[in-house]
């Protein structure tokens, strides 16, 4: 119910309800040359490929804020989650007096990341933080979760031969999206929570 609450509260800037969460992409390349397009064909690709690694990809999105904001970085550990939630409290939210996380379970996603990583300066970050993690096994209630569908379907759903080039276009989406402000609407209410989970969690 808590989080079916915090969704439900009026959109307050100075206390921004913000959704993290995180994927793996593949970056590969043909192994051979593909077809340009031509009048009346399109593109032609081969299906082989040559792995060239994978990367992650962080997402952050403000549900009634309609802002959304991406990172691609090598690795997901602890400290790459903690600069990415450090660069949106020093960035995007930078004046906010509280940043609402909303979090899945994933074990760097707690308090003890941010004092393992920060050491003596995680304090000053953590005043300016609350955590609110998805029950287990509903991390679909984190709509961060729904955002990166939308990501996959509309950017990265596709073939990367660089890592710079999924970067690039991931920026491009990240923008268009903003522009336009997308919001996500919830429309999970307290009763149809207590139908779903209620024979698993306690409410």
């Amino acid at each position: 119910h808590a989080l079916c609450d915090l969704y439900g509260q009026a959109h307050n800037p100075a206390e921004p309800v913000v959704c993290v969460d995180e994927k793996s992409k593949q970056v590969v390349r043909s192994s051979r040359p593909g077809l340009a397009a031509r009048p009346g064909q399109c593109a032609k690709q081969d299906y082989e490929y040559v792995r060239g690694g994978t990367r992650n990809i962080f997402m952050a999105v403000e549900p009634s804020g309609g802002h959304r904001e991406t990172a691609v970085t090598a690795r997901r550990t602890k400290a790459d989650f903690v600069h990415f939630v450090c660069g949106l409290l020093s960035g995007t939210y930078q004046h906010v007096a509280k940043l609402h996380l909303v979090l899945d379970n994933l074990n760097t996603h707690f308090r003890r990341s941010f004092e393992e990583v920060l050491g003596a300066r995680a304090d000053a970050v953590l005043a300016r933080v609350e955590f609110h993690h998805t029950p287990k096994h509903a991390s679909w209630l984190n709509l961060a979760e729904q955002e990166l569908g939308v990501m996959e379907r509309q950017c990265t759903g596709r073939r990367f031969t660089h890592p710079t080039e999924l970067d690039t276009e991931l920026r491009a989406w990240q923008r268009t999206r903003n522009a336009d402000k997308i919001t996500l609407n919830w429309s999970f209410t307290r009763d149809a929570a207590d139908r779903k989970l209620g024979r698993h969690y306690v409410m």
